[in-house]
């Protein structure tokens, strides 16, 4: 590299001081160590990028407020054993095991790597994402280890290289790659290889190409379907449907069901099927249209879409209604809709 070059890139590494900051005052670090690559050493922490918003529930006796509580019990006798007492069995087969102590375990088990080893560099491109796991965030420990740590950053981001790595974390070794990501470094824990199943397990259709039509209007149909990646558009709706059941159940309200799924497209129908589908895409993706008299045609939604719009309006009964039945409701409830808003 050019003294020139590398004088540049120093001085775009310098805004990563203010990646450093957000970086490290956003939660405790999980995990603290250092980044070696040749014979360059960077102190970093490791922070969680991604965070689980699953609701958990406890559980009780179906008709008690009695919570149920899962204890070690010995089979044989029916007794309990302290934690202190269990001991590992490996299966090895005809009913046998071979038992192993913690002791055991922890005496072979890989210490508590204090670096990230770069072995290589690769192109991003040429990983799978099959092999992607977690991804955690890597931080600077210290502002004056913001300059080698930007550098670093640029030069991947500049050669769409990532760092391949091994290191240790709670007893675990990890297979993982390095990249940049805006103005941090992400790392991404990989499956091994040996983790990764055959897919040719899989009971897969044979190699019979698709009819010239049949292609034209799947090819057509992803084409009008097509769009930005823009992740903040979709959430996680099942979790909101939870919350909602639970609020609903602690208020007394009525449990309204969900629609069931489509049924599967008959083959014989296919056709018809892709055509309407690239018809309702390219006419607005589905979305409702207005009639010259200002009311909105539900001719050409589907009946998912119809059954979103009569949650929204709060169409009672929705569940068990056809298709038909649930474009007559949400019209008629549209219209209750849009006469108390001329009311008010």
């Amino acid at each position: 590299m050019f003294v020139r070059d590398y004088e540049r890139l120093l001085v775009l590494s310098s805004v990563c001081v203010s990646g450093f900051r957000v970086l490290t005052g956003m939660a405790r670090a999980i995990w603290t160590g250092a980044i070696s690559f040749g014979l360059v050493s960077i102190p970093v922490g490791l922070f969680s990028a991604t965070e689980d918003h699953t609701i958990h529930f406890h559980q009780f006796e179906r008709g008690t407020s009695d919570r149920i509580r899962y204890q070690r019990v010995n089979e044989r006798t029916g007794k309990e054993v302290e934690y202190s007492d269990i001991v590992k069995g490996k299966d090895v087969g005809g009913g046998e095991h071979v038992i192993v102590e913690p002791d055991e375990l922890a005496d072979i088990a890989p210490g508590r790597s204090r670096t990230i080893d770069i072995t290589t560099f690769v192109d991003l491109d040429e990983i799978d994402p099959i092999f992607y796991q977690k991804t955690y965030w890597l931080a600077p420990t210290d502002e004056q280890y913001a300059r080698p740590y930007g550098l670093l950053r640029e030069a991947m981001t500049r050669t769409n290289r990532a760092g391949v790595a091994t290191f240790v974390m709670r007893g675990k070794e990890y297979l993982t790659v390095l990249r940049a990501d805006g103005e941090a470094l992400a790392l991404e824990t990989l499956f091994f290889a040996d983790e990764i199943r055959d897919r040719s397990a899989l009971d897969l259709p044979g190699e019979k190409k698709p009819r010239g039509k049949e292609m034209d209007m799947a090819t057509g149909l992803i084409e009008a379907m097509s769009g930005p990646w823009k992740p903040g558009d979709f959430r996680d709706t099942y979790t909101e449907r939870v919350e909602k059941l639970v609020e609903d159940k602690r208020r007394g309200r009525e449990i309204v069901t969900e629609a069931a799924p489509p049924e599967p497209t008959a083959m014989t129908d296919l056709i018809s099927a892709l055509e309407r589908s690239v018809a309702d895409a390219r006419g607005g993706g589905g979305k409702k249209k207005q009639k010259s008299d200002g009311k909105a045609d539900l001719s050409g939604l589907s009946k998912a879409d119809l059954t979103s719009m009569a949650r929204e309006l709060d169409v009672k009964g929705r569940s068990s209604m056809n298709r038909d039945q649930l474009q007559e409701a949400v019209a008629a409830a549209s219209g209750s809709t849009r006469e108390r808003k001329k009311a008010s």
